[in-house]
């Protein structure tokens, strides 16, 4: 069948049994989670596999059947008929199994940090960002996630230099990862007397939000500042010292949060997306490792990628990195991303059967 052998994958299912069978399997729900989503993908992939490998059976039988002239009449016609539906079944059961024994993204169930962030183009990258945060706000509400602002930073364009926000729902990072880039638009500005068509960009980083046990953080390499808020909270806001800086020193990571009026939950937010970009950098160094054996041709997680235009005169949107057009911006804007989504999801699967399937061979 051509497939990576099923044995290790039974050897993992039956280690897990182990641990579900054991007294302290419950006392941390977590980790009983994960155990559990674990031998779930496990049980169907074998189930899958053992489907396969029954039809192959078949397949052989009937082609048996149909080689031999002694065989009945009947029964060559009955072969030939499921033959022709086994041979059909048969690649897309096996693209199945193939999918099923994929090594899975940890990080992929997990909830997502969001930040967008003004780019080239002045004012107009400003609006453009408050409107990305917008779409990804509208995308979530669609789809049941809960956003959490983190933290923001307004332009006196009435834009957004700034927005981090915290998605949480159901498989989050998974459909939101390919997001992280350099997003462009095209389009003339409202302070354009002459109808030029200008470019601005726009970055957004896709990060899943970081537990205590993936980074720790040593609180001496640490230093943390608080100073009046300012800007358009009202004047609540302004009263007290409530906003939080957190500069990682080893790293020179800086996280600012202002948008509470309680430090101590601006302290809180920070760490939260201070603990997610260390996190980053984590995989980040991971990714250089692996991407030295194989590129991947999908390319999500680079910051510095440019991965999608925003044409307004056109109403049109591309991704690069798959060469997805559609003509749909305004719905687009409103959070509909589901079919470009869908297609560099489908484009990653390609390239991750491909490198399973070169591995084996």
């Amino acid at each position: 069948m051509d497939l990576p052998p099923i044995e290790p994958f039974k050897k993992r299912l039956a280690e897990l049994d182990v641990l579900m069978a054991a007294p302290d399997y419950y006392s941390d729900q977590r980790r009983t989670a994960e155990i559990g989503r674990e031998h779930q993908k496990l049980s169907e992939l074998i189930a899958l596999h053992n489907r396969l490998t029954q039809m192959a059976a078949a397949i052989k039988e009937n082609e048996g059947l149909l080689a031999d002239p002694a065989s009945d009449a009947d029964l060559r016609m009955l072969a030939e008929e499921e033959l022709v539906t086994l041979r059909v079944e048969f690649p897309k059961l096996r693209e199945e199994v193939l999918v099923a024994m994929l090594p899975p993204d940890p990080a992929d169930a997990r909830n997502t940090i969001v930040e967008v962030r003004a780019g080239a183009g002045g004012d107009e990258a400003s609006l453009f960002a408050a409107e990305l945060g917008r779409l990804y706000t509208r995308y979530a509400e669609i789809h049941g996630w809960k956003v959490e602002p983190l933290s923001s930073s307004p332009s006196e364009a009435g834009g957004l230099k700034e927005i981090i926000f915290l998605v949480t729902g159901s498989d989050v990072y998974r459909t939101l990862k390919w997001e992280s880039g350099v997003h462009r638009v095209q389009r003339v500005p409202v302070t354009e007397a002459n109808g030029r068509i200008h470019t601005s960009t726009v970055t957004v980083a896709v990060l899943p939000e970081a537990q205590e046990v993936d980074i720790q953080i040593n609180p001496d390499e640490l230093e943390i500042t608080v100073a009046r808020a300012s800007g358009p909270g009202g004047q609540g806001v302004n009263t007290t010292d409530s906003a939080v800086q957190i500069l990682h020193k080893p790293t020179g990571t800086i996280v600012k949060c202002s948008d509470e009026r309680s430090q101590l939950k601006n302290k809180a937010k920070a760490f939260k997306v201070l603990r997610a970009r260390l996190l980053e950098r984590k995989q980040e160094d991971e990714r250089q490792k692996y991407s030295a054996q194989r590129k991947s041709q999908i390319g999500t997680g680079d910051r510095s990628e440019r991965i999608r235009t925003y044409n307004f005169p056109q109403s049109r949107v591309t991704d690069h990195r798959v060469g997805f057009t559609a003509h749909n911006l305004p719905q687009v804007m409103e959070g509909q991303i589901d079919d470009m989504l869908a297609a560099l999801a489908e484009a990653e699967k390609t390239e991750k059967l491909k490198a399973l399937t070169e591995a084996t061979a």
